[in-house]
């Protein structure tokens, strides 16, 4: 869902980004990296996000497209996430949203540069595809690519929260004070379509070997442990929940 502005909610994230978690019997999350069923599942935002419609094109058990409140109505989502996979399935809401990494757990920041360069990489995929592929939420453009490899350090901040280094790179969106963290590790979505799951052969291969052949001066390379790497994690202070983010906001290093 591409938007114009958000807020940043009381987790570090995108106010209702990650809003919803699907989970299995056994407590675990149920996601594209479980699952590659997960694509087949279109989700039309109302534009206010108040709703979302969720659908199954071409599905031969004529799955009913269903709109459901959103984030609140996650008693009857479970019952269609649970009609779809065919087992039972849990929608849960939190606030501060699901976030990959409890750690760096604000927004993921990438050049409109570095997914253009992704696009040359793989004939036939265009930009609006490697950004489903990637799932970044914000997106920076008029700077070269893989130019958010600055916004972290050749060090990592300790995990209790409360130890810096002197490598941390602090920078502004807007009103809104972040902290970088580290290189993205990518899991085994973006090698997917991301309408049909259909994997490309070879994707991560032939990524790390672009990546590792085309790592920029500015990027700290010992942060690079492999070559998988793609976009850049943050963490943002509880001082910067509510701030506003919009389209257009500068960036100051």
């Amino acid at each position: 869902m591409h938007v114009n502005e958000a807020r940043i909610g009381p987790g570090g994230g995108l106010k209702l980004d990650r809003a919803w978690a699907l989970y299995s019997v056994d407590g675990q999350w149920v996601n594209g990296k479980r699952t590659a069923a997960i694509h087949l599942i279109r989700a039309a935002f109302a534009p206010d996000l108040s709703s979302v419609t969720l659908s199954v094109p071409g599905d031969q058990r004529k799955i009913p497209a269903t709109t459901f409140a959103f984030p609140a109505d996650t008693v009857a989502a479970s019952k269609w996430f649970s009609n779809f996979f065919e087992q039972p399935i849990t929608v849960r809401h939190s606030p501060e949203g699901f976030p990959d990494d409890t750690i760096a757990y604000g927004p993921t920041i990438v050049s409109t540069a570095s997914l253009q360069s992704v696009c040359e990489l793989f004939p036939g995929m265009d930009l609006d595809e490697a950004r489903r592929r990637f799932r970044t939420t914000l997106e920076i453009d008029g700077v070269p690519a893989f130019w958010e490899d600055q916004l972290f350090g050749e060090e990592e901040r300790s995990v209790d929260r409360l130890a810096v280094t002197k490598n941390t790179v602090r920078f502004r969106i807007g009103e809104v004070n972040f902290e970088g963290s580290n290189p993205c590790a990518r899991c085994p979505v973006p090698p997917r379509d991301p309408r049909t799951g259909e994997i490309i052969s070879g994707f991560q291969k032939i990524f790390s070997d672009y990546r590792r052949a085309h790592l920029p001066a500015w990027s700290p390379e010992p942060r690079f442990d492999h070559y998988y790497r793609f976009a850049t994690n943050t963490r943002v202070a509880s001082t910067e929940t509510g701030k506003l983010l919009r389209v257009g906001d500068p960036v100051y290093l």
